[in-house]
C-alpha cells in the first residue's frame, strides 16, 4: 500500500485535469500494478498452469514492459490499482448513463489516464477450469461491446443526451482493439471452413491460419533462444528454451482445439449485448463474481461435451461436407478436425484438479542430502564461535588463500540462528548445545548498536561496530524478524521433545559416513569406522529406549572412533578431512553424553546396586516437560525400590540417587523456563 501511495504522490505522477478536454491530460489519475498468477492458483489444474502467467516471479530477475506505457506513456486499467480521488471524481463524475457500463475499467483508465506501476505486483488466482475462464471472458466481451458507442464522435451522458466524445485516439484504439480481439476466433474458424470447402487447395490457407496462431509462439521461443544469460550454461539455457517452447506450442494447440467453441461463445456474447442494447435494454449489468469463477457444479466429461457441443458438431458437419464437395481437403483438415472433435475432452481433462504427488527419495538421494546438510552445518560449526562473538562471518574464501570475511548482516545472523535450530533437527547438535549457541548469539546481538530497534546492515564481527556507510535495510530487518519468529517456535518445541531423540543417532550416522568417505586413503582407519557404522546402523534400527543404553553406546562409539583413527580423531586441524570428520563424530558423541548427564546425572554414578539392578523409572527416556514434572513420581519409585530387608549399601545407593533426581528435575524446569521466557 505504501508503494502505491508513494508512487501516486510523486510530483511527476500527479494528475492534471483539463476542464476543456474533460479528462486527465497529464500525470495519472489511476496507477495499475503488474498482476500475476499466484502460486496456489496455478497449482489448481493443468489448465491454470498452461494459461496462467509464471507464478511467483522474482522482481529482481525479470524485466517488466508494456507497449502502451513504453510508447505512449499511458497504460490500461484492468480494475486493480490506486486512484487519486479528486481527479477521478472530476474526470468520471456525472459522466456515464446509469445501468449501462459493465466493463468500466477501460473507460475509467481512458478518462482518468492510467499508468503502469511496473515495480509493484499484485497476485490473483487464475481460473483452474476452462469453463470458469470462458465464463469471465464472456462477461468481458459483453462489457467491451457495451462501450462500442464510445468509438463514435458523440457519446451518451448521464441524462441520455449525446455529448462530444473527449477520448483520445489512443483510447479509441484500445476500445476498437478489444472488439477486434473478440472477433478473431470466429474469423479464423470461418477462414478455415472456407479454405477447406471453397479454396482450390486447402493446404496454403490452412497453413496461413496455423501461422497466425503459431508464429507468435515461435517468435517468442526464438527471442528466448537468443537471450542467453552469461550466468547459465548452454545446456541449462537450451533446456529452459525447450520448456518455454513446449508450453507456447501446447497453448497454440489448445487454442486450435477450442477455436469453434471460442468463436461460438464470443458471438453469443456479442449477440446478447446487441440484443440487450438495441431491443430489451435489460440485464446489461449481468455479472459473474471473480470469487465464483471456479465454475458450475458440472464437471463430468459428458457435461463438457454438452457445453462445448459446437466444436465436435462443426467438425463432423465439416468432414461430411468435405467428403461430398471437397474430398481433397480432408487430408489438410484432418489434424484440426481431430482436435475439434476431442476439444471437450481435452478441456475437461486439463481442468481436473491436480492430485498431490508424493515425492519419494531414493536411498542414494537421502544419503547425498544428509551429507550435504552435514557439510553445510560444518561452516557454522567452524566459523560461528567466540572469535566472532558467536556471529556468522559473511563468507569464507578458500582460494587463493583462506580468508574469513569478519562482517555480518541481520540476514546472516537470522540464518545462523536457524542453522543451529536445523542442526538440532538433523541430529548434529544436542538440545543443550542449541540453547548454548542461541543464547550466546542473542546476548551478543543485545549489545550491538541499533537505530530505533533496527540493526544496521553490516557489522564487524570482532569489534561489533557498525560498518560505514551506516544504513538500515528493510529487507534484512524483515528477514531477521521472520527468522526470529521461526526460531521461537522451534525453541518452544524443545520442551516437548525427548532428551535425545532418534534423530540424534541419524546425525551421528551422517557424520560417521563423511569420516568413512574421508578415510579412503587410510584403509585401516576406514575399516574400523565401517565396523562402527554397522553398530550405529543396528542402533538406528532398534531405537534404544533406555537412558543407560544410550549412555553406554555414546561412550563406546567415542572410544571406538578414537581407537580407529588414533590421534586424528582428537586433532583440531580442519584441513585434514579425516581428522575433521572423525573429530566431529567424537565431539557429537561427547555432546550426547553431556546432555544425558545434564538431565540424568545419576548415569554418572560409578557405584551400582550390589545385584546390578536399576530403577526402571530412572531409565525411561522422557521429554523435558515430563522430567520437570516427574520429581514426585521418581522419588516415589526410588522409595518403592527399597524392599524390606534392604542392605545398608542399597539404602546408601538410593540415598545418593535422591539429590541427583531432584537436581535433574530442577534442571529440566529451568530449561523449560528459559525456553518459554
Amino acid at each position: 500500500a505504501r508503494q502505491f501511495v508513494g508512487a501516486m504522490a510523486h510530483p511527476l505522477n500527479r494528475p492534471f485535469y483539463d476542464r476543456e478536454k474533460q479528462r486527465v491530460v497529464a500525470g495519472y489519475g489511476i496507477l495499475q500494478p503488474q498482476v500475476a498468477a499466484s502460486l496456489s492458483g496455478t497449482g489448481g489444474s493443468l489448465y491454470a498452469r498452461l494459461c496462467g502467467s509464471e507464478p511467483g516471479i522474482d522482481p529482481y530477475t525479470r524485466v517488466v514492459s508494456d507497449v502502451y506505457q513504453d510508447l505512449f506513456g499511458e497504460g490500461s486499467f484492468i480494475g486493480k490499482g490506486i486512484y487519486e480521488v479528486d481527479a477521478f471524481e472530476r474526470a468520471l463524475g456525472e459522466r456515464f448513463p446509469d445501468n449501462r457500463i459493465l466493463s468500466h475499467d477501460l473507460l475509467e483508465g481512458c478518462y482518468a489516464r492510467s499508468g503502469l506501476l511496473s515495480d509493484v505486483q499484485l497476485y490473483e488466482e487464475y481460473p483452474s477450469r476452462y469453463a470458469a475462464d470462458v465464463s469471465r471472458r464472456h462477461r468481458w466481451i459483453r462489457g467491451d461491446w457495451q462501450i462500442a458507442q464510445w468509438l463514435l464522435p458523440r457519446v451518451p451522458g448521464p441524462d441520455g443526451r449525446l455529448r462530444i466524445n473527449p477520448l483520445t485516439l489512443l483510447s479509441l484504439w484500445k476500445i476498437a482493439d478489444n472488439l477486434r480481439r473478440s472477433l478473431v476466433p470466429a474469423a479464423l474458424t470461418l477462414l478455415l471452413l472456407l479454405a477447406w470447402l471453397v479454396w482450390p487447395s486447402a493446404w496454403f490457407p490452412t497453413a496461413a491460419v496455423l501461422g497466425v496462431v503459431l508464429i507468435p509462439s515461435l517468435c517468442a521461443a526464438t527471442v528466448h533462444l537468443l537471450q542467453k544469460s552469461v550466468d547459465v550454461t548452454l545446456g541449462q539455457h537450451l533446456a529452459a528454451v525447450g520448456r518455454s517452447a513446449i508450453l507456447h506450442l501446447t497453448q497454440a494447440a489448445f487454442t486450435f482445439a477450442c477455436l469453434p467453441y471460442e468463436a461460438w461463445f464470443s458471438l453469443d456474447a456479442i449477440g446478447r449485448t446487441l440484443w440487450r442494447l438495441l431491443v430489451t435494454r435489460r440485464r446489461l449489468l449481468e455479472w459473474n463474481p471473480s470469487g465464483g469463477s471456479g465454475g458450475s457444479e458440472r464437471d463430468s466429461l459428458a457435461d463438457s461435451y454438452r457445453t462445448m457441443w459446437i466444436a465436435p458438431v462443426l467438425a463432423g458437419v465439416a468432414a461430411l461436407t468435405m467428403v461430398v464437395v471437397a474430398p481433397a481437403s480432408l487430408l489438410a483438415a484432418a489434424v484440426v478436425l481431430s482436435l475439434w472433435l476431442a476439444s471437450p475432452g481435452i478441456a475437461w481433462w486439463i481442468s481436473r484438479p491436480l492430485g498431490r504427488r508424493e515425492v519419494r527419495l531414493t536411498p542414494a538421494q537421502t544419503v547425498f542430502l544428509n551429507a550435504t546438510a552435514r557439510k553445510t552445518w560444518a561452516f557454522f560449526e567452524t566459523f560461528v564461535g567466540p572469535e566472532d562473538h558467536w556471529l556468522p562471518p559473511d563468507n569464507f574464501q578458500e582460494h587463493p588463500d583462506p580468508v574469513v570475511a569478519h562482517r555480518t548482516s541481520p540476514t546472516n545472523m537470522g540464518l545462523s540462528l536457524l542453522a543451529s535450530l536445523t542442526a538440532y533437527d538433523f541430529g548434529y547438535i544436542s538440545p543443550g548445545k542449541l540453547i548454548e549457541r542461541t543464547t550466546n548469539t542473542l546476548r551478543t546481538m543485545d549489545t550491538m548498536e541499533r537505530h530505533r530497534g533496527h540493526f544496521f546492515n553490516w557489522y564487524d564481527t570482532r569489534t561489533l561496530r557498525p560498518l560505514l556507510p551506516l544504513y538500515i535495510s528493510s529487507v534484512d530487518s524483515g528477514n531477521l524478524a521472520g527468522h526470529l519468529l521461526v526460531l521461537r517456535q522451534g525453541l518452544l518445541a524443545l520442551g516437548e521433545a525427548t532428551i535425545l531423540g532418534p534423530r540424534f543417532l541419524q546425525g551421528l550416522h551422517d557424520t560417521l559416513s563423511l569420516a568413512i568417505e574421508a578415510a579412503v586413503s587410510a584403509p585401516e582407519e576406514q575399516a574400523g569406522l565401517v565396523r562402527l557404522q554397522g553398530e550405529l546402523a543396528a542402533a538406528l534400527d532398534s531405537q534404544p529406549a533406555a537412558l543407560t543404553t544410550l549412555h553406554s553406546l555414546f561412550a563406546q562409539w567415542a572410544r571406538a572412533a578414537e581407537a580407529a583413527c588414533g590421534a586424528q580423531a582428537g586433532a583440531t586441524d580442519g584441513a585434514v578431512p579425516l581428522a575433521r570428520w572423525a573429530g566431529a563424530f567424537v565431539r557429537q558423541c561427547r555432546e550426547g553424553l553431556d546432555e544425558l548427564l545434564f538431565l540424568a546425572p545419576w548415569l554418572g554414578m560409578t557405584e551400582a546396586q550390589a545385584d546390578g539392578s536399576t530403577v526402571a523409572e530412572l531409565d525411561r527416556v522422557r521429554t523435558v516437560r515430563e522430567l520437570a514434572e516427574a520429581e514426585e513420581q521418581l522419588l516415589a519409585a526410588l522409595d518403592a525400590s527399597l524392599l524390606p530387608g534392604a542392605t545398608p549399601a542399597q539404602e546408601a545407593w538410593i540415598g545418593n540417587l535422591r539429590p541427583l533426581v531432584i537436581e535433574a528435575c530442577r534442571r529440566a524446569a529451568d530449561r523449560l523456563a528459559t525456553l518459554e521466557h
